[in-house]
């Protein structure tokens, strides 16, 4: 099945972040964002550990472990960028100042209730983190993640069958198959993989997709 690599499903997000966003980078897939908005593009990097200002990964042999993000992986600090008390971010995240923040998931409900912190099995290890924070607080939740399970199950589901993170807070999804918007409607398809057949890809989702 055709499908985007991580850095190609990054490479998209960048593209549909606007010029001037404050936008937060969720751990995982996420992080790889940085590393697509190019000089053309002013973005405001934030991490809620409390930096303001991130640029690309560092090189190799670069990186400065006093400089981290929420992920604890390495950073580059962007002219003019800070790092700040972690409830000075917390207050940036709830106080509605953040364009977008973009998040991994386990499960995104049709009407876009989100699930990324727990899947709720016995020996698993929850990971809220801030991500309730940052899913009502942003203007704007997109999600990152592979389009099924390694076992091949759905990820964009009816209803989340996991711990709920936060309601009705996703409004686009991009996987390694495709890019869809949540609407009132339902779940818009804005573009695939290219290769990819629809009928493939409505296969793999749990929930009706609209063309």
């Amino acid at each position: 099945m055709a499908r985007w690599s991580k850095n190609q499903v990054a490479a998209l997000v960048a593209r549909d972040i606007h010029d001037g966003a404050v936008v937060n980078l969720g751990i995982g897939m996420p992080t790889l964002v940085a590393n697509h908005l190019g000089a053309g593009k002013e973005v405001m990097l934030h991490s809620e550990n409390g930096v303001i200002g991130m640029g690309p990964a560092p090189a190799p042999g670069e990186e400065d472990y006093d400089l981290i993000n929420a992920g604890k992986q390495p950073v580059t600090l962007l002219p003019g960028g800070v790092f700040f008390h972690h409830a000075d971010s917390f207050a940036m995240m709830r106080g509605g100042h953040l364009d977008v923040c973009v998040l991994g998931a386990y499960q995104v409900a049709a009407n876009g209730d989100l699930a990324n912190w727990h899947t709720g099995e016995a020996d698993a290890i929850p990971a809220v983190g801030g991500a309730m924070d940052l899913a009502i607080g942003a203007r704007k939740t997109w999600v990152m993640m592979e389009h099924t399970t390694k076992a091949g199950e759905p990820r964009i589901v009816p209803r989340c069958t996991y711990p709920i993170t936060a309601l009705g807070c996703v409004s686009r999804v991009y996987t390694d198959l495709a890019v869809l918007d949540i609407t009132p409607a339902g779940v818009v398809l804005r573009e695939m993989a290219q290769g990819l057949d629809f009928a493939a890809l409505q296969a793999c989702t749990g929930a009706p997709l609209i063309r």
